[in-house]
């Protein structure tokens, strides 16, 4: 079906909410379902590659055959990889470039693929997660469904998002971070229709992925304690080492990447295997660190060594990285939650035994490292608050949690570390396929952008902006009242504009006006 934009169709937008809402259910019962089979289905290859390592290390003449399954996994993925590049690793920057008008694919290949590819990574027991993939497969079976159901291209990029968000409620019981992930790290602003979308496809996955796989959170730490208001330093200087691991983390990812493209130089595409036979080694020797990080979240207790701990951190960061950075399809968000989780068992048994915090403490400094180590990484504080409450199951921690996220994020912004998915974006945008670039030349689109306080926007009148070219100011929204605006009219503080577009221009445009209504303060 031929998306079209218009004036009137623009303008009329919020008055067809309801049905871009019941759209978005539907968006989010298919993203819930694909999202469900892929988390069951991860799972059960987990457990298939854990029982495989037990198994070979009890008959250690089976060694071989282990690594010549292994090159056959290594292979099937990287074919994969090379046939549909948009599969490879997480997902979200390539949902995000979809969504920013820098990428165009095939949904249905995408999805089929990312399906086959996650499971033969975990299969093999790489080190990567199920929530950037399960975000990527919502988000690819919204657009299909966005395709023969949505009547502009505004509506569809709504769609999208909203599967996208679904997807990452179904694969951590987490509604609430699902829809404020499409907001706050797949939209980047807050706009009512995609709001109460996202909502609506999040609610709808998460009773689909807990008819499935039940009620209960994802952690189950039990109970928590508070942390003693007197002893909230200890949240300030974990705060502050989890902002500079989160640098060092972002940092050794891109890295990887960009050692992996000088190994394909110099030896070809096969040192893609590397993670896949580094699997295998892994597996027969410490398989705790295999896999998303099931069977390793297990074993962070008080009861943990210091050293087991540690040591478990340092090999888990090394794999995750090696994994990731080879471009197999999988996630960073669950190893690096767990990262997170191992980071706050040592400062808990530090603080425990050297400072004076009491033994109950102990998850709830997990927790809050997980949360923090999130939010220096991702950079979206409140989603991390509101995912980590979630998949706890615990709302008594909501202080602390805002603490050390919002810490752990000013560090990281203090020492310059971009996003990380906004950073792999960027490095897909500069190396993905000409055939994969939006190209359509002649097609128009639709975006929405809003006035933040202190932006060079606000109480200026239009025709003082200075607007790029090519782009024109069709619609205002102001206080649930819409008009065609003109270059007399002042915009104000939380005016949601309406902007139309070349579909090929769209991702420049986009940042030109960001740069007129985003607030300058903090940069």
């Amino acid at each position: 079906m031929k998306k079209t934009n218009n004036y009137s169709q623009a303008v009329r937008e919020y008055s067809r909410q309801m049905s871009i809402i019941i759209k978005s259910m539907i968006a989010g019962l298919l993203a819930g379902l694909i999202s469900s089979a892929y988390r069951f289905l991860l799972l059960k290859a987990e457990f298939a590659s854990f029982s495989a390592y037990h198994f070979i290390r009890n008959h250690l003449q089976l060694i071989p055959f282990l690594f010549i399954l292994l090159a056959g996994l290594g292979l099937l993925t990287m074919l994969l990889v090379k046939r549909y590049p948009l599969i490879s690793g997480s997902g979200i920057p390539q949902v995000k470039g979809i969504i920013s008008g820098y990428i165009t694919q095939n949904w249905l290949s995408t999805l089929i693929g990312k399906f086959a590819g996650g499971i033969l990574a975990i299969l093999a027991g790489l080190s990567l997660g199920r929530e950037g993939p399960s975000i990527q497969l919502g988000a690819s079976v919204a657009e299909g469904l966005a395709d023969k159901f949505s009547e502009t291209k505004f509506e569809k990029k709504i769609l999208i998002a909203s599967g996208a968000g679904a997807g990452l409620a179904a694969a951590f019981n987490a509604p609430l971070a699902g829809a404020l992930f499409a907001l706050e790290e797949i939209y980047k602003y807050f706009s009512p229709i995609v709001c109460l979308s996202a909502l609506a496809s999040a609610v709808v996955a998460d009773y689909v992925s807990k008819l499935i796989f039940g009620t209960a959170p994802v952690f189950l730490f039990g109970q928590f304690a508070d942390i003693p208001l007197k002893s909230y330093w200890i949240l300030l200087l974990l705060g502050i080492l989890l902002g500079i691991f989160g640098f060092f983390y972002n940092k050794s990812i891109l890295l990887s990447q960009k050692l992996y493209k000088k190994g394909q130089k110099l030896i070809g595409r096969y040192i893609l295997l590397l993670p896949f036979l580094l699997a295998g080694i892994l597996g027969l020797t410490f398989p705790f660190v295999c896999g998303g990080g099931h069977v390793l979240i297990n074993k962070i207790n008080f009861k943990s060594g210091l050293l087991f701990l540690l040591f478990a951190l340092v090999l888990k960061f090394l794999f995750s990285v090696i994994s990731f950075g080879s471009g197999a399809p999988g996630g960073i968000f669950f190893p690096f939650l767990v990262m997170g989780a191992l980071a706050g068992g040592i400062t808990a048994k530090i603080s425990i035994q050297y400072l004076g915090l009491p033994e109950n403490v102990f998850y709830t400094l997990v927790t809050l490292s997980m949360c923090g180590f999130f939010s220096a990484i991702v950079r979206a504080p409140i989603t991390g608050i509101i995912l980590l409450a979630e998949m706890t199951g615990s709302v008594t921690t909501l202080l602390p949690l805002t603490v050390v996220s919002v810490i752990s994020y000013m560090t990281a912004d203090m020492l310059k570390s971009a996003p990380i998915y906004d950073s792999l974006l960027h490095s897909l945008i500069h190396n993905i396929g000409s055939e994969y670039m939006r190209m359509d030349v002649n097609s128009k689109v639709t975006f929405e952008s809003i006035i933040h306080h202190g932006s060079p926007a606000a109480d200026k009148k239009i025709k003082e902006l200075g607007m790029p070219d090519n782009c024109l100011l069709i619609a205002v929204k102001r206080e649930n009242q819409e008009f065609i605006p003109n270059g007399s009219t002042i915009l104000k503080e939380g005016d949601l504009l309406v902007l139309l577009t070349d579909v090929k221009e769209e991702a420049t445009i986009r940042n030109s006006i960001s740069d007129l209504t985003e607030s300058s303060v903090l940069t």
